[in-house]
């Protein structure tokens, strides 16, 4: 052998036996074998195939404004699964299957815009108050407990109302309401990480705060944080989904599955010789949300069994 192609060996091998390289093995190998982690990844890439392939399995009429739902004709009583609609029509003949392919697009925009901006902020946020404590994590802590003292969902409604009615309101209403969880958890995990040996002995060695927070302490304190993001992803499509229900959301016609079940909610009931007319209208949207929040829950709580250093201690 060569003394390049052993030297290339030996780089490989030291990589591979790097402790966190293992670690992170030893964790994806876990994460791969456990039932719920399997069928939680199943669903979420349905999904996200669902959502990149899009514009091949339902093409827009117009590729401007492809959120916008065609309808064939102005017929108020839905119309059951056909050839050319195979999930049916809701009311005007809005096709409930290009609703859920485009919706799930909305899905995705909704929940990783919203729980991204609200992760951002709450790492920094939650890292300065943490590592630096005092008067200035008197200061963050305060303002999350007006924001935890306020009832989450009736603060939405009242600030979507003021901001104007739409989709882009209620993402900027969840993510002014929604920093404070991330806030509270990141500060609790580096408060117990900044006294810590490999922490004092950084500081001792003449390491500046914010490489302090960057290169030690958050790489050990954010896994919780982020499982819990995951989680939240599917929580936050299903309140987004609510105040598109209760009427906040988008213009009907607009592929939301929220606003979908909200022009539906009419059709619950059919009429009194066949209750369950119209059952497809509000199942087939209310089973998509369903299942997209299941997904993420799923993949979310197999992650914190397999990932989070104390689940796998315990």
């Amino acid at each position: 052998m060569s003394t390049e192609l052993k030297q290339k060996t030996t780089k490989k091998e030291g990589f591979l036996s790097h402790p966190a390289v293992k670690e992170f093995t030893f964790s994806a190998k876990r994460f791969l074998k456990n039932p719920l982690s399997i069928i939680g990844l199943t669903i979420i890439l349905i999904f996200a195939l669902i959502a990149i392939f899009a514009p091949v399995l339902a093409p827009p009429e117009d590729p401007y404004d492809p959120f916008k739902i065609p309808h064939d004709g102005w017929k108020t009583a839905p119309s059951p699964p056909s050839p050319e609609h195979p999930l049916g029509t809701m009311e005007q003949q809005y096709d409930i299957l290009y609703g859920i392919i485009w919706g799930t697009r909305s899905a995705f925009k909704i929940g990783f815009f919203i729980v991204m901006a609200n992760l951002f902020i709450g790492i920094i946020l939650g890292s300065l108050a943490g590592y630096f404590g005092g008067w200035f994590d008197e200061i963050i802590m305060r303002i999350t407990d007006m924001f935890y003292a306020l009832p989450f969902l009736v603060m939405a409604m009242a600030l979507v109302v003021a901001i104007g009615r739409g989709l882009q309101s209620i993402i900027i209403v969840m993510i002014i309401l929604g920093w404070p969880t991330y806030t509270r958890m990141i500060r609790g995990e580096i408060m117990a990480l900044r006294d810590k040996d490999f922490i004092l002995a950084a500081k001792a060695g003449g390491a500046k705060s914010l490489r302090i927070i960057i290169q030690h302490i958050l790489p050990n304190s954010i896994y919780s944080v982020l499982i819990v993001a995951s989680m939240n992803i599917g929580t936050t499509v299903l309140t987004a989904a609510a105040l598109s229900f209760l009427g906040l959301g988008s213009e009907s016609g607009y592929a939301d599955w929220g606003q979908m079940v909200s022009m539906c909610r009419d059709w619950i009931v059919g009429p009194p010789d066949n209750r369950l007319a119209y059952w497809y209208v509000v199942f087939t949207p209310g089973f998509v949300i369903a299942m997209f929040v299941l997904g993420w829950n799923l993949l979310g709580d197999a992650a914190r069994d397999v990932f989070d250093p104390k689940m796998r201690r315990k």
